[in-house]
Order: structure tokens, then sequence, then C-alpha cells
């Protein structure tokens, strides 16, 4: 049996992985993975976050990617001419959870960084995943604020997502974001903001939807005016375990 820490350069599997460590280093440390999956369009302060981690947890992390795609989203999206749906995007299928299972064994025990104001996404997870698994952030009740102060308090410097304001170190443009968020990456990222913009025109896939004339209706990228949406309001938008449960009721034919 391994313990499987799935390490997303975020704050809570950040904690939630050094917990789990502190706790097995004497009996387990031998069979414990730190397991990251590279996306390339993640912020490249990541590289040096993901470092810090490691000095920090005492122990290597390894890193994997989708090699078919290069680890890309934009290679996903137009090998499959899909980018999103109302369930969710291919590109954390294929890019996170389907080559995240080509390293796991069947007896792992994963550890997850849900915080304890997550519990409900906990429920849904088991509800939907036959796998035994590890919180320690819900067993010690920490909250994801909790896991920003405990970096701080370590003196390792938060993602610089983080910094910019984003609730979640997600891809500089994921998909899954609204229009409020759309509207900040425009202004935080406008190379990103329109790489995504002319994405959408080549696969002829639109990723937001607005509200016109009493109707939810999807528009371009290139549609949205500056003061659409309110990224504070947003929900999160995470990109791992918990997004997969929406995702696997999508048809999509994503080679891997």
């Amino acid at each position: 049996m391994r313990f499987l820490s799935l390490y997303s350069c975020g704050a809570a599997s950040a904690v939630a992985t050094k917990l789990a460590l502190e706790e097995n280093k004497n009996e387990y440390k031998e069979d414990f993975v730190i397991l990251y999956t590279e996306v390339v369009q993640e912020h490249t302060d990541n590289k040096r976050f993901l470092l810090e981690c490691q000095e920090w947890f005492g122990h290597d992390i390894t890193v994997i990617r989708n090699e078919i795609y290069n680890g890309s989203i934009y290679e996903v999206f137009i090998a499959n001419r899909f980018i999103v749906s109302p369930g969710g995007a291919p590109c954390t299928k294929v890019l996170k959870k389907q080559t995240r299972e080509r390293f796991q064994k069947p007896d792992d025990v994963l550890i997850l960084g849900f915080t304890y104001e997550e519990q409900n996404r906990l429920d849904r997870f088991l509800d939907a995943n036959n796998v035994e698994i590890w919180t320690p952030l819900i067993d010690a009740k920490i909250t994801k604020a909790d896991c920003l102060a405990i970096l701080k308090e370590q003196l390792i410097e938060i993602p610089t997502m983080y910094k910019l304001g984003y609730k979640n170190n997600n891809c500089i443009g994921c998909v899954k974001g609204g229009l409020g968020y759309w509207n900040k990456i425009r202004d935080d990222f406008p190379e990103q903001f329109n790489k995504m913009a002319a994405l959408e025109k080549q696969i002829g896939g639109k990723i937001l939807k607005k509200q016109i004339k009493g109707k939810r209706d999807y528009i371009w990228l290139t549609d949205l005016n500056p003061g659409d949406g309110r990224y504070s309001a947003e929900p999160d938008i995470e990109c791992g375990v918990v997004c997969m449960q929406a995702i696997e009721e999508i048809d999509v034919t994503c080679e891997v």
C-alpha cells in the first residue's frame, strides 16, 4: 500500500501533504509519493512554489505530464474540437485525471486537499468514486484561509495567481471561469485572453454564457464587455478530483 498525495501547487494540497507526511514520517515515508500532474498553461511561478514546498516537505515531488498532448490544454482542445460544456472541460479529464490514473496503483490511499469548509465536496467525491482517501485538512478542521496562513508562517511565498486575487491556482485562462473571471484574465494576462479568443473561433466553440434580453446564451470572448460579470461572486473553479465529478457525464472522445 502506498500513500499518494495529489499535490497541485495549491495552498491546500501543500498543507495537506505536509500534515500527512508529519503523521507518517517514521513508519511509511518509503511508501509515500507526492504527485504533481503538470499542465504547461499554469503560471510559471508554480515551479518556484513547487521547489520551496519540496524543501519544506523534506521529500521529493514526482512530476508527470501527459506526453501525447505535451501537457497542453490547447492541444487537447484542438485535437478533440471541444473546449467546454455545462458539465466541464476535457482538459482536466485528459491532462489531470487520466494521466494520474495511469500512475496510480489500485490499492493507493489518495491524500486530498479538501479543506474544512469543503465537507460537502468531499461527500460528493465519495459518492462518485470507489477509492480509499485521507483528508488531513478536514480531520484537523483546517480552512483554506488557514492554509495560506500556514504557508506565510513557514515563509513560503504563495503562488502568483493567489497574489493577483485568483481563488485557485489553475491555468492562466481556465475555461470553467465566468464573465468576471475572464474580464480579470483580460486585464492581468491579455496575451492568454487573446489566445483563447482565437481558439474559440478556430474550433467554433464558445466558453461564456451571458444573460441577454432575459435569456442566457453563449457569447464569444471577443464580445465580452469590460463591465460584464463580477469575479468575487463566482464560485471556486477547481482543476482536479473535484472538477472530475461533473465531467464524468460528458461524452467526449479524448484520445490518451
